[in-house]
């Protein structure tokens, strides 16, 4: 930690001073919201936990973790290190602590320094030793925390507002000054126009099929029969594409539903929006409170079936016993690091109502020990006991070996721990994650013996309501389904399966034709169809299929909208995993839009690099599913900075690129390499005729690296993108192309 308070300074104190904002609060962090970093924590609603509206921004410092690597960043400068992420907290906490009795009495703000982020659920592998039989598919930090220079914290009882920024002593001086400015700058600007954001037309989509769940609660309760468990909470992921604004969407459930402890992280590359009602944990000086909820109806649509549902959960004996159980449970949690006899349930069954959902909560307080800080109160109860179960440590097993993937921010917790000894860390439910395009969320509930696994069911679609009705009526939406052709039938993408025994998936084996159609057209149908056939007979060594291909292509491209531009149409063929009749192949065919490789590009051509590894194979004879070598080599010339990579036989000669074929022009002749296993192109040989009827030699040989330079042009083909030069191999510049490869394109995709 020496070199972090050397390159962050220590705290020399707490700048406040009291601001009027000329806007709605959430109207005024908006200013702040692409700023990576920032964290805006909002009071919906009127319940006693809802006082305080708080703004983190423009962070001195980050610290996101994942397993045990860590990563702190201060400015320009990253440190990465390996270490437990509960131990480095502490560490951070530690090395910038202050006495609180610094701060105001008047007003007594709940925070002033600190960090704000959030602690993944799956940060309970550092608490406990699990199994990891989920598929963690988001590659999220498990820890992500920001100490911010400006900190804002709007008191909604007194309707007053405080700017606080931790000064920070450095070599070069203090930096009140500057952050004091940045924060005036920001403020006077112009406010940020309306933003806007869309899902997919079709909507969410859970990672559990219903009866699927359903089987999943018939397991929790043979668990709980089997005197494993006393309860599990059990939960289903949504998922669906995203466009627009995140910070957009946060503001649209604050203003439809407003909960106590609504949350936003613009964690840069990825963002949370959360509107969780449920407290996880306070710490004010030595005073602690947790406030968990278990018990859940729906909201009626008419007042009477409204009191009617509000009354039931009032007198359901199973929420009862859930609740009670979780109660207990937390007791125990907090008696670990509270002062003896001072644990208690100060409300229990309290009644809640939200917008979509009444909810049973209670309110469990203790008096912190004097040996123990905001960490150790965090591990003694993370993660929270009323969305794990009981026991704790088996209802966690369980939950792993159920649900497919892992939780990430779901059950995790948000909100702040401050340099002061305060904190208010809330329960990651009704949240969602948005990343890559995509908007992730999950809702689950509490399982015991008595529960009906389709009422369960029907509960998480219940607490899921909120964030999908945002997207109900949205016009903005543009996507819809993508077809597939799949042995004999057209189906949506997302519907399309291969059986997990076909060797296909096993090996590789099986094997692709990709296909240029322009405007309904496909562009040299025969020649792909001539090879596929043959790579049919000497890989599954059977006859080829009897198929009318170009009445199978007209209905994908047909189904998917695109017969009036140019789209890329892949056949793909698998071994399945008989060799006897009835054969159990799969075949399927795909489209997309295609884009050529050159538009955009200022420069008419491909940079190539040469790939490292040699290759020969017998497979490259075909085009084979077994495709990772090209792949691979294709993403490592990208990543240097070129298109395309040049492919090398053992011998040192050329063989192809792993795209396409390479052809050498010089004067009035062609040469083509000569390799022992090179994928013959099926555009490769009309471009031939083609330069064979214009007067060209053709001719056949070993090409080495070196010969590029003294061809008059490379040109580089494959079924889609026709021919188009090679501008540079290896860095040095290859002669300069004619327009010999516009004619070629010109004459062969001519309508």
């Amino acid at each position: 930690m020496d070199k972090i308070k050397t390159l962050a300074g220590s705290l020399g104190g707490i700048h406040i001073e009291k601001i009027v904002l000329s806007e709605p609060f959430i109207d005024f962090s908006a200013r702040f919201s692409s700023m990576p970093g920032t964290v805006v924590l909002l009071s919906g609603g009127e319940l006693d936990c809802a006082k305080y509206h708080i703004l983190a921004a423009k962070p001195w410092l980050s610290f996101v973790g994942r397993g045990h690597d860590m990563a702190i960043s201060i400015g320009d400068q990253n440190i990465h290190f390996e270490a437990d992420p509960f131990e480095t907290l502490r560490e951070l906490l530690h090395t910038f602590s202050f006495d609180q009795h610094i701060l105001p009495l008047d007003p007594a703000l709940p925070v002033a320094s600190g960090l704000f982020g959030y602690l993944s659920y799956d940060l309970k592998d550092h608490l406990e030793k699990l199994p990891h039989t989920a598929i963690d598919d988001l590659c999220l930090p498990e820890i992500c925390l920001f100490a911010p220079s400006i900190v804002v914290v709007h008191d909604k009882i007194n309707e007053s507002t405080y700017l606080c920024v931790p000064e920070r002593i450095l070599p070069g001086g203090s930096n009140l000054d500057i952050d004091l400015e940045a924060f005036e700058k920001i403020i006077t600007s112009e406010p940020p126009g309306k933003t806007s954001f869309s899902g997919d037309a079709e909507g969410f989509r859970s990672n559990f099929e219903k009866n699927s769940y359903m089987d999943s609660i018939e397991q929790i309760k043979e668990y709980i029969a089997s005197g494993h468990v006393y309860q599990v909470n059990m939960s289903q992921r949504f998922k669906m594409g995203f466009k627009g604004s995140a910070f957009g969407l946060f503001q649209t459930l604050y203003n439809n539903n407003p909960a106590p402890f609504f949350a936003f992280i613009q964690a840069g590359d990825h963002q949370i929006v959360s509107t969780s009602p449920e407290r996880f944990v306070l710490r004010t000086g030595n005073r602690v409170e947790t406030r968990p909820i278990k018990g859940t109806r729906p909201r009626g649509d008419f007042p009477e079936e409204d009191k009617r549902l509000c009354r039931e959960l009032m007198e359901s004996g199973k929420d009862d016993a859930e609740l009670s159980m979780i109660v207990d449970l937390l007791r125990n949690d907090l008696g670990k690091v509270c002062a003896g006899g001072t644990v208690r349930v100060t409300e229990h069954k309290r009644l809640e109502a939200y917008r979509n959902v009444y909810h049973l909560v209670s309110v469990v307080e203790g008096t912190l020990g004097r040996s123990f800080d905001s960490v150790d109160l965090i591990t003694a109860t993370f993660p929270g006991g009323s969305i794990t179960g009981c026991p704790k440590i088996r209802s966690m097993e369980i939950i792993d070996e159920l649900e497919p993937n892992r939780r990430h921010i779901y059950t995790g917790s948000i909100g702040y721990i401050s340099f002061h000894d305060t904190m208010d860390l809330s329960i990651a439910i009704r949240t969602a994650t948005i990343v890559n395009n995509r908007i992730i969320f999950s809702a689950g509930g509490g399982i015991i013996f008595d529960s009906d696994p389709g009422d369960e069911f029907d509960e998480t679609l219940h607490k899921g309501r909120t964030l999908m009705e945002a997207f109900q009526g949205d016009k903005t939406k543009s996507h819809k389904h993508t077809f597939a052709w799949i042995n004999g039938t057209i189906k949506p993408m997302e519907q399309v399966t291969i059986p997990v025994t076909d060797l296909g998936l096993h090996y590789g084996y099986g094997f692709f034709e990709t296909i240029r159609v322009d405007k309904g057209e496909p562009k040299f149908l025969n020649e792909h169809t001539e090879r596929f056939n043959r790579a049919w007979k000497q890989l599954f060594f059977q006859p080829p299929p009897d198929l009318s291909w170009n009445k199978i292509i007209e209905q994908v491209i047909t189904r998917n909208g695109f017969r009036e531009q140019t789209a890329a149409v892949k056949i793909i063929a698998t071994k399945g995993d008989r060799d006897d009749p009835p054969f159990n192949n799969t075949l399927m065919v795909m489209s997309h839009p295609y884009t050529h490789r050159l538009a955009g590009k200022e420069n008419p051509g491909l940079h190539i690099l040469t790939y490292p590894e040699p290759r020969q194979t017998p497979l490259a004879d075909h085009k084979t599913l077994n495709y990772l070598y090209y792949f691979l080599a294709g993403k490592w010339a990208r990543a240097a900075g070129a298109d395309e990579a040049l492919i090398i036989n053992p011998n040192g000669t050329v063989s192809e690129t792993n795209t396409g074929n390479i052809m050498l022009i010089k004067d009035r002749s062609v040469t083509m390499p000569v390799s022992p296993h090179a994928l013959p192109g099926t555009m490769a040989e009309p471009v031939l005729e083609l330069l064979t009827k214009w007067g060209y030699e053709i001719n056949n040989r070993p090409v080495l690296t070196e010969d590029l330079f003294g061809a008059d042009q490379v040109l580089i083909t494959n079924s889609l993108m026709g021919a188009v030069p090679a501008l540079s191999l290896d860095g040095k510049r290859l002669s300069e192309p004619s327009s010999l490869w516009q004619d070629i394109n010109t004459d062969l995709f001519k309508q």
